[in-house]
């Protein structure tokens, strides 16, 4: 008879490889229950329905090496570090539950001495001199026949840093994406000091075991030892796509106005599927023929800063003659998009 749990722990850091092997399990749960530990290193993880530009500092990001990770599941943008450790459960229905998997979880950090309790939808919280802190968020996704609640325990993760990648520029975003609450947090190491990724990891599995009244080996997953995934490739490949994590962001739009010594440029950018839709460019320069024509070749550009400068230098092939203006432009859109 087959075992009715599983067991997998991820030994990559790597928050794409970690969603596409997350995405290729889930394909794969029937009447098995799932239980599968990870954690990434340095990343920004938003919600299947969020947009990037409007959630996320993208140019810190890009310059810090920062990735960017869009899940499957529903939910709000956070900050993943090896300080996280992050857990799914999947089940089939109707064995799906999501207060199981919850109280596993409490169950868990009880076992460790930690008195956790659930808040709102889909939060733990613990209770400090400080007031009611949050200690892990969740997220839930669900199909006709299965469904997985996953989230992240908060360990020794750096929450300084939340600030650097999650408050956006200040630009003028008219999103119809869903925008971030961003609570109070607190490290477990702040309750119980010391505490370490292996050990919550022990205490959840012991916790999975318990209710189920059942063991089964564990299965280590690396980029070097995968279990039968069927599909992962593809998967990987379109986790890690600017595609998916970026070209997925609902429409918004981008306003932006700069003046230089020859005269003012408003410009209106409607995005949709991570590329301009539509360009509107006003200007009171002497010479706006050129920067309207540059406004007409941002159409269908995607949302990037090289691809607009690509743009713009194919402008500034077509009028030599006020190269100079339009370099300047060039300049300017790239420190503003990234």
């Amino acid at each position: 008879m087959a075992p009715r749990l599983r067991l997998l722990l991820s030994d990559s850091h790597d928050p794409w490889f970690n969603l596409a092997v997350e995405e290729c399990i889930f394909r794969q749960v029937t009447t098995q229950r799932v239980l599968f530990l990870w954690r990434n290193a340095e990343t920004v993880v938003i919600g299947q329905a969020q947009n990037p530009w409007k959630e996320c500092n993208t140019r810190r990001m890009a310059a810090d090496g920062i990735k960017l990770a869009r899940r499957s599941s529903g939910g709000g943008a956070v900050f993943h570090d090896l300080g996280n450790t992050c857990f799914t459960f999947m089940a089939g229905k109707p064995e799906y539950d999501k207060t199981v998997s919850t109280q596993i979880i409490l169950n868990a950090l009880h076992s460790l001495g930690i008195p956790a309790t659930v808040s709102g939808r889909n939060d733990l919280v613990v209770n400090t001199p400080e007031g009611e802190r949050k200690i892990s968020g969740s997220a839930y996704r669900e199909t006709s026949d299965r469904g997985f609640h996953h989230g992240t325990l908060l360990l020794d993760a750096d929450l300084s840093r939340l600030a650097d990648y999650l408050n956006p520029d200040p630009k003028k975003l008219q999103a119809k994406g869903i925008t971030s609450v961003r609570g109070r947090v607190a490290n477990l190491n702040e309750l119980r000091p010391g505490i370490r990724h292996e050990q919550i990891c022990q205490a959840v599995t012991e916790a999975f075991f318990a209710w189920y009244g059942e063991r089964v080996e564990a299965e280590v997953i690396s980029p070097h030892r995968l279990p039968d995934l069927p599909g992962f490739p593809e998967q990987f490949a379109k986790q890690s796509s600017w595609e998916w994590n970026f070209g997925k962001a609902p429409a918004f739009t981008h306003l932006l106005d700069e003046r230089f010594g020859w005269g003012g440029v408003d410009l209106h950018l409607d995005i949709e599927q991570g590329h301009i839709s539509r360009a509107q460019l006003f200007t009171d320069s002497l010479h706006p023929a050129p920067l309207q024509a540059l406004a007409a070749r941002l159409v269908g550009c995607p949302y990037r800063s090289g691809a607009v400068v690509e743009r713009c230098q194919g402008t500034i092939a077509d009028y030599p003659e006020q190269q100079t203006e339009l370099a300047q432009v060039a300049e300017w859109l790239a420190g503003v998009l990234e």
